[in-house]
Parts: C-alpha cells; structure tokens; sequence
C-alpha cells in the first residue's frame, strides 16, 4: 500500500518566498525559527512544479553530511514524497526532472563557477560566507529569474552577507526577519527547545538575544575571540593532547584533540555524544589515531579516570589550581584567550560553544568577571587539554608525564 501524501505547509510570515519579485532574499533571527525548515519545503514545493536546478551550499562543507541533504530527504519522507529518488549524494524528481546539488564554498572556486543552469541557491548558515564567496556564488547564479537565499542567524553586526542585503542593500531584496515566535504561533516549536529558550532567557539574558532573538554577538561579552575556521588538519601539524570532559545523561561526553602548528594551535572535535558508559568512552579514545596521546580530563571524575586508565588508555585528571591572583577557570580561560587557535570546520558543536561562550552580566548589564552558565563541554575539553600546557605555580609540581609536559 502507497502511503498518501501529506500537505506541506508554509508559516504566513515566509509567503513572500513564493513571490517573483526579489533576486536575493535575506533570511535570518534567532534559532527555532523554522528558517531551514521552511526553505526546504519551499524548494520541494517548487520541485514538484516544474523542472528546476537546486544548488544548496554552506562555506564549509567536508562531506554531503554537512549539507541540508538529510533535512530535504527528512522531509521527503515525512511528506511521502515518493516522486523523488534520493540516494546518497542527490536527489531528483522522477517526474519533474527537478535535482538538486550540494556543494561547499571555501577553496572551491573552481567547482562553483562550473555549476551551470540553477534556478535557485539556498546558502545554509550563511553568518560564516566570506565576501570572496558570495562575489563568487552570485554571477554563477546567473539564469534569467535565479534566485538565491540565505538563511542565518546573525554572528556580528557586520557579517558579509548581511552588510550587503540588509544593511548596504542591494536591488530586488527581499529581507525577512523572524524568531522563534513564529514557531509557537503554529505550535511548531519543541518543548525541548521551549524549555532551553527559558532557562537561557532567566539565566543567561546576553546568550538569549543572541541565540533567539538574532541579535548579533556583542564581541566585548564574547570569551574567546577571533578563531580562524579551516578545513581540515594539515598532515605536518603535531598533536600535543586530547582533552575529555565527561557526561552522561543530561550533558554530552566531549573529547577534542589539541594539534600544534605553525606558531599556533588547531583544535578538532572527535567526540560530543550523550550516554557513553566509561567502557565505551575507552574503546573509542583506545580506537583513535594516535592512541598514545595522553588525555587530561575533568579531575572531577576520578573513578571515571580510574576506569578507563585500567584500559590501557594514557589518561589523568587535570590540576585545577589557579594563579595565586585567580582561581582555576579564570587563569585557565587567560591563558587560552593568549593563544592563536583554529578549529576545524567539522567541529560543529565546538563551533556553537564558541559563538555562545559570553561573560556574565549583573542585573544593570554590568559584564562579570565569570562566563554564562551554559553549554561548555566541548570548550571544557579544550581547556584540559590547554592546562596542561600552561605554566604552573611553583609549588605546583604536578608534570602530568615523566618529563616536561611543555616540550614535544
């Protein structure tokens, strides 16, 4: 029996998409918004019209995994669109002959100019496209009609691509701003998401007008600044440490790898995942390339460090002693902040602690001198990873390894 198709629906507040009358369309806030949601479902809707060539594309894109392609075909699924063969790098519509592309921006110009004949480009999380990669994406979106929409949740008030549409403007725009009010009014928004939006609104009002209302980040509240985004880890750079902060139920597992190069430090996320027993934490450090890179982990966990050291795996809690000035999360986050860093693009849950990580304000805005509660997990890891690094006091005779733990 052929399951029926269901309606695709459209909140109000996105009609204009259907419109013929914009070139560029600027589509951004907060998160829950149901911006990528909903231009997925416009693209499927158009795909099922006529025949069209749909380009989805970010700036950092390693693998097919990293685009919009499992949320087209999730949507397929869910809507019993079974016109449309979807296979592991495609999808086309059998009966409109509608296919769709997916593709990243960073270092691959060539590539990009080659794609011939879209009708429509939808740039995913397009706060992080360079100025270099929308000079290249817009006249390779050249057929007569084209159209190209970029969804984004603001990073900094002059991001590229919203200093074009919104701020300089740019002709036939069409600009929609939207939060997650909009998936509430349609009873869309997740109770899951409902619940964080209010712990962050009570407790951390800074990261709640970034994450959703769409504000962009106030970089003097932001922790960590100025990390370079790259590819991928070149072959020549070292890995001096692996860093691990543990959870379980509530909060992930993170495990992050610490590389030195260049003058400065790259970090890359291995592992960011709820509900691994200390037996699965250590068959999977046991399992990565360079196994015998040692691990410093949260201290506060010595049964934990205890377990997977009776694996075999290099591992040992990290010395949390501060500066005689200040206490151990302060002098830990110093000496990071001191630090050239890069992260891989793949890094995605890294990436997101990064943008969020912001200081703490009184009730008068005044800043704090102590971080957000919130999501740090991935950033803990790296800070382990880091502390062992750094100096020590000098009563702090704790090397970690049986030499120095600042050579390599």
């Amino acid at each position: 029996m052929i399951a029926q198709q269901q309606t695709i629906t459209i909140p109000i507040e996105y009609k204009r998409l259907f419109d013929q009358d914009w070139r560029e369309a600027a589509v951004y806030g907060g998160r829950g918004s149901l911006k990528s949601h909903t231009v997925a479902r416009f693209f499927l809707i158009r795909a099922r019209e006529a025949k069209f060539r749909f380009g989805c594309f970010r700036e950092f894109q390693n693998s097919i995994a990293d685009s919009s392609h499992q949320l087209l075909a999730d949507l397929i699924n869910k809507y019993n669109l079974n016109e449309f063969t979807v296979t592991d790098n495609s999808i086309v519509n059998k009966i409109t002959g509608s296919d769709f592309l997916f593709k990243g921006l960073h270092h691959n110009e060539q590539s990009v100019k080659s794609i011939e004949g879209l009708d429509y480009a939808w740039v995913e999380e397009a706060q992080t496209i360079t100025s270099n990669s929308i000079d290249i994406l817009v006249p390779t979106v050249r057929k007569p009609g084209s159209k190209i929409i970029y969804t984004y949740n603001r990073l900094k008030t002059e991001d590229p691509i919203h200093k074009r549409l919104v701020i300089e403007g740019r002709p036939n725009t069409l600009i929609i701003n939207v939060n997650y009010d909009v998936a509430m009014k349609y009873n869309l928004f997740p109770e899951v998401l409902r619940a964080e939006m209010e712990d962050d609104k009570e407790r951390r009002p800074n990261l709640y007008r970034h994450k959703w209302l769409g504000e962009p980040n106030n970089l003097e509240g932001r922790i960590y600044k100025d990390w370079a985004i790259i590819e991928s880890v070149p072959h020549e750079a070292q890995i001096v440490r692996r860093g691990l902060d543990f959870g379980y139920s509530v909060d992930p597992a993170a495990v992050v790898d610490l590389y030195y190069y260049n003058g400065g430090y790259i970090l890359a996320e291995r592992l960011y995942r709820k509900r691994m027993l200390n037996n699965q934490l250590a068959s999977f450090l046991a399992n990565l390339n360079e196994p015998n890179t040692l691990i410093m982990a949260d201290s506060a966990e010595p049964k934990s460090i205890a377990e997977i050291s009776m694996e075999g795996v290099p591992i040992v809690g990290v010395n949390k002693k501060g500066s005689k000035e200040k206490g151990y999360l302060n002098y830990s986050i110093d000496y990071m902040q001191q630090q050239k860093i890069s992260v891989t693009s793949a890094s995605k849950n890294l990436i997101s602690e990064y943008e969020d990580y912001l200081w703490a304000t009184d009730k008068d805005g005044k800043t704090l001198n102590k971080p957000e509660e919130g999501k740090d997990h991935a950033l803990d890891a790296v800070r382990y990873a880091f502390d062992s690094l750094r100096p020590q006091d000098d009563d702090d005779d704790d090397d970690y390894t049986t030499g120095n733990v600042r050579t390599w």
